[in-house]
């Protein structure tokens, strides 16, 4: 005779009976919190450790030339090399600035912009250096210092840049000027946040993470794969190099004066540069 609280055995070849634990509403808000609370409690310790890493070493030293980084408009980034030139590390400053989407020839925006920064930091006499806007960008506008830095036979820079963007930055010049033989040293700069204090504000708390994963992505994605297969007929014809010379005596009344050359004429020689200043 069947008993009814037992199943049949045919049925255990379909159905599994389980029995199910789960956790309580209480004691899933209880675990948040405690992960809130650790991660408050040990924020000076993670905090600093993420943002250093996204740092280059610090290693300023007698150079050919100073290169600013100019790609996001930073005036910190001239005072700082207004300080190297006036320590007598380089007498040359390049400043990368951005060209038209549409020719060769630099932004009449951009170029205002430096104008401006350069004559309040009196950084002195510059040369800017057409950079394209093209994906991905750090690394194309590597790409445009190293032809112009190539032509101008310089042998050594120190990068200047801001400070969360310095270790990519300083990773895709030497994948690039390193390799060809140019020694490049990296000079980060700090502006409002810094390594100890970018967890305070929702922008910096936006601007270390969107660094991060731009390292990321150019230390895995672009350094790896694009860099090894550059070809120089992937790279767009020679551009007209832009030498800015800017008298430090008369800051207050002359304006600056940009001499343009065209790729087809012949590099500005050392000596007219001086010159001209």
């Amino acid at each position: 005779m069947l008993n009814p609280s037992r199943p049949s055995r045919w049925k255990r070849h379909l159905f599994n009976r389980e029995v199910r634990v789960r956790t309580t509403w209480r004691l899933r808000i209880a675990l948040l919190t405690l992960v809130l609370f650790a991660l408050w409690l040990t924020g000076g310790w993670w905090s600093v450790r993420i943002s250093r890493g996204l740092v280059c070493n610090a290693d300023p030293g007698p150079s050919d030339a100073i290169l600013v980084e100019n790609l996001e408009s930073d005036y910190l980034l001239f005072e700082r090399a207004t300080a190297l030139r006036q320590e007598g590390l380089a007498g040359r400053v390049l400043v990368t600035a951005q060209t038209d989407a549409d020719t060769d020839h630099v932004n009449q925006v951009a170029l205002s912009t430096v104008e401006v920064m350069a004559r309040i930091a009196r950084t002195g006499p510059l040369e800017i250096v057409p950079a394209r806007e093209v994906e991905p960008i750090t690394l194309n506008a590597a790409r445009d210092v190293q032809r112009f830095i190539e032509r101008e036979h310089i042998r050594s820079v120190i990068l200047v840049t801001s400070l969360f963007r310095s270790r990519r930055s300083a990773l895709v010049y030497a994948a690039t000027l390193g390799r060809a033989g140019v020694l490049v040293r990296c000079e980060p700069v700090e502006g409002t946040r810094g390594v100890a204090t970018w967890t305070r504000s929702w922008h910096g708390i936006q601007n270390v993470v969107e660094q991060w994963l731009k390292l990321q992505y150019y230390r895995f994605w672009v350094l790896p794969f694009t860099v090894p297969h550059d070809a120089e007929t992937s790279i767009a014809p020679r551009r007209a190099s832009v030498a800015l010379a800017l008298n430090a005596s008369d800051f207050a009344s002359a304006p600056l004066q940009a001499i343009q050359t065209t790729a087809d004429r012949h590099p500005i020689e050392r000596s007219d540069r001086a010159l001209m200043a």
